[in-house]
């Protein structure tokens, strides 16, 4: 009798326990128990959640047998270009400090959406991941361009509009 049409109770080894092979996944959204069975067989999502899902892309993105720093190169290459960002900020050249910082931002954000395994890069779905990575660095990067003293971009109704913000009239 195959596993799709056993009783509940009735099981092919003697412990009570159904090999894995056996398994039978009826949809996407039900998740093996501790034992390795399928907890919900329907679609409905539960009021409670006792778990939450791997973001897609949040594999391993190097092989198993590849030393632990480079099975997560993505996000260590964000890391480290954001912290070469702090310490070059650190040591007083602020635009190309908060530039380097928000290019780190922008480069996660584009490997998140090429790259098909991105390791711990990958937090939310890959949608979020990458308009958040994607406007966070934007707005750091112009931020950098447009800071004071001499700005590489001058943005003409920017000027205007603080004016009349902070003007007592």
């Amino acid at each position: 009798m195959s596993a799709e049409h056993r009783a509940p109770g009735e099981h092919d080894t003697p412990s009570g326990q159904e090999s894995p092979e056996d398994i039978t996944v009826r949809d996407p959204i039900s998740a093996p128990d501790a034992q390795g069975r399928p907890r919900r067989v329907t679609r409905r999502f539960p009021l409670f959640t006792k778990d939450t899902a791997r973001p897609e892309g949040g594999g391993r993105a190097a092989s198993g047998d590849a030393p632990a720093p480079a099975r997560q190169w993505p996000v260590l290459a964000v890391l480290g270009l954001a912290g070469l960002g702090l310490l070059v900020t650190a040591f007083g050249q602020f635009r190309f400090g908060t530039l380097l910082i928000g290019v780190a931002l922008l480069g996660g954000g584009a490997m998140r959406w090429l790259l098909p395994d991105v390791g711990m890069l990958a937090v939310r779905s890959r949608f979020t991941d990458i308009v958040t990575c994607g406007l966070l660095g934007t707005v750091i990067v112009l931020l950098a361009l447009m800071a004071q003293p001499n700005p590489w971009l001058q943005i003409p109704f920017l000027k205007d509009t603080l004016h009349f913000t902070v003007t007592n009239e």
